[in-house]
């Protein structure tokens, strides 16, 4: 039985399908659960999610639905009438040519995005990215604006500021950047071996120039060993002396996927799930999140809800107030428009009228 008034709920879950299934249902009403990603899988058209999204707020008005939808090659929804976004390396692009242009190209293609989402239900995605482009990752590749930190900077707040239009918050990631690695943190454990000055006057950069701006802050699932044998999302290093002490970050930060290959191994320890969550919120993450652990009988999640309401009543894990007003700091501000009445918003049709001239 899991306790029902932790007074914080840490964790991000998937469900299934296109519409809540019984044990959907049941995780999503425990206490512990503060949101819900969607995937690809969860999307048949925009009658459907926002149906889907409508009983999810049903259940608990207070969950996060949340969804990776940055543009380019990471976006979930791509039919029904959803604008299909560019890519960030092609904001960087713009910029070599007119930054001005390229600035309100940002905010445009923020505006859309978030307005978009929020006519169906979504509240929150995780983006931007904030990764520099070094031309080694193929994981990050097009998904970053830029090489220079000062660019990826400066477009990254334009998007937040278009996103902000709409009421939608921010994420920014995979700090202190991901970009510099070949590996792929989905199936293998990258290793930075970079100073960590060398990291804080490059890669790191954007997020102490973006303190006030973003709302929340992904870390990478890579190593730095010059700076900790762990990676930055199992860090106190990294999350509670550099990003938050150093930077001064006051957001939310949220573990990357607890399910990837890289996300449960710590100096050569494979973790459970639910002690790779523990180990995320102990080092400084506010919330942690299991992708794709819904499907089939859901062993997983129903594992990690026991476990946790365990860790509490044995005093491993306590629940802390200031960690549940970041989760619920990031849920959307005003009333979303519907789709028809966001075709008809000139705001939002400037917007899509920019982003289609780039």
């Amino acid at each position: 039985m899991t306790d029902r008034n932790p007074d914080h709920a840490p964790l991000i879950i998937d469900v299934a399908g296109t519409a809540l299934n019984a044990a959907d249902r049941r995780r999503l009403a425990d206490p512990l659960v503060g949101g819900v990603i969607h995937f690809a899988r969860n999307w048949r058209d925009r009658a459907q999610m926002s149906a889907l999204n409508a009983e999810i707020k049903a259940l608990r008005p207070d969950l996060l639905i949340c969804v990776d939808h940055e543009g380019g090659r990471v976006q979930r929804f791509r039919t029904d009438g959803f604008t299909r976004l560019p890519s960030m390396r092609t904001l960087g692009e713009l910029w070599m040519r007119d930054a001005m242009r390229a600035t309100q190209a940002a905010a445009a293609c923020g505006h859309v995005l978030a307005a978009e989402l929020r006519a169906c239900g979504v509240d929150f995605s995780f983006t931007p990215v904030l990764d520099l482009d070094h031309g080694e990752s193929s994981v990050i590749g097009d998904r970053s604006f830029h090489r220079d930190p000062r660019v990826v900077a400066m477009l990254a707040r334009s998007l937040a500021h278009g996103l902000l239009q709409v009421g939608m918050s921010n994420c920014g990631k995979h700090f202190p950047g991901h970009g510099f690695v070949r590996a792929d943190s989905h199936v293998a454990i990258p290793v930075d071996r970079r100073s960590r000055k060398a990291i804080l006057a490059d890669d790191a950069r954007p997020y102490d120039w973006l303190g006030g701006t973003l709302a929340a802050v992904m870390p990478a699932h890579v190593i730095y060993p010059k700076v900790d044998a762990r990676p930055a999302g199992f860090s106190s290093k990294w999350l509670q002396h550099i990003l938050r002490g150093q930077l001064g970050f006051e957001g939310a930060v949220f573990s990357d996927d607890l399910s990837m290959e890289a996300a449960r191994s710590i100096q050569g320890q494979l973790l459970s799930y639910t002690d790779a969550a523990l180990a995320a919120l102990d080092a400084g993450c506010d919330l942690a999140l299991l992708c794709n652990q819904s499907l089939g009988d859901g062993k997983v999640l129903d594992e990690v809800l026991e476990g946790f309401a365990a860790a509490r009543r044995d005093g491993r894990w306590k629940p802390e107030a200031i960690r549940e007003a970041r989760r619920r700091c990031l849920l959307p501000r005003g009333d979303a428009l519907g789709w028809d009445d966001l075709m008809r918003s000139p705001a939002y049709r400037q917007a899509a009228a920019t982003l289609s001239s780039i």
